[in-house]
């Protein structure tokens, strides 16, 4: 007689998303220094095959972009990055991507529509404030930002300025 196989699988067990291993590609220092940066969320980029290889390479710049909605609040809106400069693969052929392109970025429907009614209501905008990998996936750390005024970034310098002076004195 044959042992009957059994009636359910053990199901693995799901990976454990916040420990995979990050790797930082690029940041969006002035981002920080221009905005008033009050929440980040992480989010997916739809990429093509050249663009992830030059992103593992490292060639990524983040400077002068945004995110922005296409479409209406009741038509389920989708979220593009603008502006990302990503540089042609070395190793590509005649069929290389386009380095700055619209790049769609990937959010649930529900994070979709909160962000959207955030960002409309409060008159902020998305910047894009790192790109990196998280394990296989290409992700992109959005902020929701408020511009600072001049006298404000004055401001932030100085705080800037006293901090390090005082880990200096404190290394000393």
């Amino acid at each position: 007689m044959s042992k009957a196989p059994p009636l359910h699988r053990e199901q693995p067990t799901p990976p454990d998303y916040k420990n995979r291993p990050q790797k930082s590609v690029a940041q969006n220092r002035k981002a920080r220094h221009d905005y008033f940066i009050t929440d980040t969320i992480e989010a997916g980029i739809m990429l093509q095959g050249t663009e992830v290889k030059s992103l593992r390479a490292g060639k990524c710049n983040l400077q002068d972009s945004y995110a922005m909605f296409e479409g209406k609040k009741d038509e389920a809106p989708e979220l593009f990055a603008l502006g990302i400069h990503i540089s042609h693969y070395e190793q590509g052929n005649i069929n290389n991507h386009v380095p700055v392109r619209p790049r769609k970025l990937l959010l649930k429907r529900s994070q979709l529509q909160k962000l959207y009614v955030r960002v409309q209501e409060k008159g902020a905008a998305l910047v894009p404030l790192a790109v990196y990998f998280s394990g296989p996936y290409a992700k992109v750390e959005l902020g929701i930002a408020k511009g600072k005024a001049k006298y404000d970034k004055r401001e932030s310098i100085k705080q800037r300025d006293a901090e390090r002076s005082m880990r200096r004195g404190r290394d000393d």
